[in-house]
């Protein structure tokens, strides 16, 4: 006779929804740089220079990390001013596989867009 009471060993897991992309606006020194210029051929210089990121951490604890100069993108702890939510908040939170396709989806679009774009790998 086979016992029911017991609950299953391992409970069948979803992906987990913790990793986020988010974008940093940068000073706009940063169009002045060569490799910058030739990523964004079409870049609209009314609009500002952002970095696109994806983290498994909180958008705002990954920014200060980057300011502190851990697993910094040498370009946002030199010139990052503040983190854009309003262009990144409304697509968060995303599985890991997701938030991979997400930053360059977003990279692309903020590109075709006219920013001036860095990151999104």
């Amino acid at each position: 006779m086979k016992r029911r009471t017991l609950k299953p060993l391992r409970v069948p897991r979803q992906p987990e929804l913790h990793h986020n992309v988010y974008v940093v606006l940068l000073d706009p020194v940063v169009a002045k740089f060569r490799k910058v210029r030739a990523e964004n051929p079409r870049r609209d210089p009314a609009k500002p220079c952002v970095y696109v990121g994806m983290t498994g951490l909180t958008p705002k604890d990954r920014f200060a990390n980057h300011k502190a100069g851990i697993k910094d993108a040498s370009l946002v702890k030199q010139f990052g001013i503040r983190l854009l939510p309003e262009l990144y908040e409304h697509l968060n939170p995303m599985p890991y596989d997701a938030a991979v396709q997400m930053e360059q989806d977003l990279a692309d679009d903020l590109r075709q867009a006219g920013y001036t774009v860095t990151g999104g790998h």
